[in-house]
């Protein structure tokens, strides 16, 4: 299990400092909520702090884009060259043409879904994107419980992927613990992100091997 810390429970005043202590306590990922205060209720930072984030870090960025106008937001932050650029599949009117445009620019294109979107949403997109990253919870805020029903949406989209030879990987985000990682592991999901059960551990190092299972 590859484990992609949330920058969005981190302490910002120490930022840097706490970007080099997860990269060093074992991230293998560093994500990034990039939030617009339209697609969710809530606002949080630009391409100047995402850049300084870059800087800080030892691991490759995962960018969420939780926001509207996506193409915009998109070229905000290709100069960065993060590994994966995700947005979601509910705003975007045109993803075969953005996920061509991230690609052609060095940037791995994944795909968002809420948890209340169906995956047969991505049958016809499964195969040009690097990554879904299911969500766990309702995007907007850290801390939330993570949502049961995407245990088994998570099987569906791997039995896609699988019919499909799709190059794909499982990224969930939202409420994951050493408790439930488990669950996501056997459902067939590569990637966790952890955002308060990292950063609000006393240990990152214990906390992040708790979730490589």
């Amino acid at each position: 299990m590859y484990v992609a810390p949330s920058i969005l429970s981190a302490d910002f005043g120490s930022l840097a400092k706490e970007v080099r202590d997860v990269c060093d306590a074992g991230a293998d990922l560093i994500h990034v909520d990039v939030m617009d205060g339209h697609f969710v209720p809530n606002l949080t930072i630009g391409p100047l702090v995402v850049e300084a984030v870059a800087k800080a870090s030892t691991k490759s960025l995962d960018i969420h884009l939780m926001v509207e106008n996506v193409p915009f937001f998109v070229d905000l932050f290709l100069p960065l060259k993060p590994k994966f650029i995700s947005f979601h599949i509910e705003e975007e009117k045109h993803p075969l043409r953005l996920i061509d445009h991230i690609r052609k620019n060095g940037v791995s294109p994944a795909i968002v879904l809420n948890p209340h979107t169906p995956i047969s949403s991505l049958e016809y997109i499964i195969n040009e994107v690097d990554m879904v990253l299911l969500m766990s919870v309702n995007p907007g805020f850290g801390g939330q419980k993570f949502i049961q029903s995407v245990l088994p949406k998570a099987i569906q989209l791997r039995e896609l992927i699988e019919a499909r030879n799709a190059k794909c990987m499982i990224e969930v985000d939202g409420g994951v613990n050493g408790l439930n990682v488990s669950d996501l592991d056997a459902a067939g999901v590569d990637i966790v992100v952890a955002g308060s059960f990292v950063f609000g551990s006393n240990d990152y190092a214990q906390a992040i091997k708790a979730l490589k299972i």
